[in-house]
């Protein structure tokens, strides 16, 4: 969902046993770009009941930017003024927002969607008393290694409809499902078609083959494999955990990716404490992602350096794991995201609503913080100014909610609330 990429390809054919709402969806999600979707005119969307900016110069003066009976113009792909609807600029077009609440597109800056097969049977026994584990990222390795490029595909696109109608307008995903050359690369070509957002993850867990010599493989991870993925990825990424990659591990995975141009994110304190935020403080990580088990090292590392704690509560949903302290990461003055981690395992969620309702739940958030996570926190999560937020030159990435406030999103959990979405200025949904 970001520009250059889904023009060049054709959309493929909705499922013929799909509602009309999925299958336009399906089209929208793989055929928009900005040299064919978003004209040179300009439309006002007025009567919004709440704004969410995200500046906090307009508006209430919150991180939020919160304006009240406010309005939005779009002009081409770009936000071109937002403020008070009474004095709104005139414009070619015009949208009645009808008395509901506009916020910022989703970024969900944290997924894994080029897989094949699903693991029911192990979510069924999780919830009859099995511990997660990483070991059971093997058994979508062993699937994805099978699937064709076509199946591939197809999996990310559905998965990338679901989460549009839900109001995600900017997506992160890796690859970490192949863990050989070939498969590693061709899941990075095929996330490549659908986001410039896109991560290297050959250091998802150690390929089954190398399990007697892991140190073969981080060299394969960190030299054939990399030079095969690094033209197709912005990011490299690593699980940094014990039954994964342990600290000189990772450091040496991300240090590699880094000298190829390639931008560290890592996998941190998910299951136990270990090094992995500390060390992607140290080497500028853009985001340290799940961050459960937090010491209070971990914590002052975050708060004085600029990578983002990326919370991910639909992993701890799925998993009855323990929930990461949302609460204490803000009052120490982290930057926080919020992201679904989809992924066929441990968190099979697309939605961004359900995460923001988790996180005020069970993680300390308030409803404010929660939405300003799921949009501006993602996008600095990686590294963008140009998404997440509504004020001039950023990009009108819009989701339009059936409610009056985004508070609704926390306050309604699990009803459909997104009534619309712009992306790259194009109503597309």
């Amino acid at each position: 969902m970001t520009p250059g990429r889904s023009c060049e390809r054709a959309a493929p054919e909705p499922d013929p046993t799909a509602d009309q709402a999925t299958k336009d969806a399906m089209s929208n999600a793989t055929t928009v770009s900005p040299a064919h979707s978003a004209s040179t005119a300009s439309t006002l969307i007025t009567n919004i009941a709440a704004l969410v900016t995200n500046d906090p110069s307009l508006g209430d003066g919150t991180p939020l930017g919160l304006v009240q009976d406010a309005a939005v113009v779009i002009e081409g792909d770009r936000i071109a003024w937002t403020g008070d609807q009474s004095k709104a600029p005139a414009t070619d077009n015009r949208v009645d927002a009808g008395g509901r609440a506009v916020l910022p597109g989703f970024v969900d800056s944290h997924s894994h969607l080029v897989f094949a097969g699903d693991r029911t049977q192990e979510f069924n026994a999780r919830m009859s008393g099995r511990p997660y584990s990483a070991g059971g990222i093997r058994t979508t390795v062993e699937a994805t290694r099978a699937a064709t490029d076509e199946e591939l595909e197809a999996n990310v696109t559905r998965y990338l409809a679901e989460a549009l109608r839900q109001g995600t307008t900017t997506f992160e995903t890796k690859s970490g499902y192949g863990l050989t050359t070939a498969d590693e690369s061709r899941a990075l070509r095929v996330a490549a078609r659908h986001t410039d957002e896109v991560t290297y993850l050959g250091a998802h867990i150690v390929a089954p083959e190398f399990a007697e010599d892991p140190a073969a493989y981080v060299a394969l991870v960190t030299g054939e494999m990399l030079d095969a993925c690094a033209p197709h990825a912005r990011w490299i990424d690593v699980f940094c955990e014990q039954g994964a990659f342990d600290g000189d591990q990772a450091r040496a995975i991300l240090t590699a990716g880094r000298a190829r141009g390639l931008h560290p994110r890592i996998h941190a304190n998910q299951l136990s404490y270990g090094p992995g935020v500390r060390l992607a403080v140290e080497l500028d990580a853009a985001s340290a992602d799940h961050c459960t088990h937090l010491t209070d090292e971990d914590v002052d590392a975050l708060a004085n350096g600029r990578t983002v704690a990326t919370l991910l509560p639909g992993a701890e949903f799925s998993t009855r794991a323990e929930w990461p302290d949302a609460r204490r990461l803000l009052d120490a003055g982290v930057t926080v995201a919020l992201s679904t981690d989809c992924n066929p395992g441990s968190s099979f969620t697309s939605s961004v609503p359900f995460c923001i309702a988790l996180a005020v739940r069970d993680m300390g958030m308030t409803p404010d913080e929660a939405v300003w996570s799921a949009t501006a926190g993602g996008a600095a999560a990686l590294r963008r100014t140009d998404i997440g937020r509504l004020t001039p030159g950023a990009y009108a990435d819009l989701t339009l909610l059936d409610a009056p406030s985004h508070v609704h999103l926390a306050y309604r959990p699990g009803v459909p609330l997104v009534t619309g979405v712009w992306r790259r200025g194009e109503r597309v949904l």
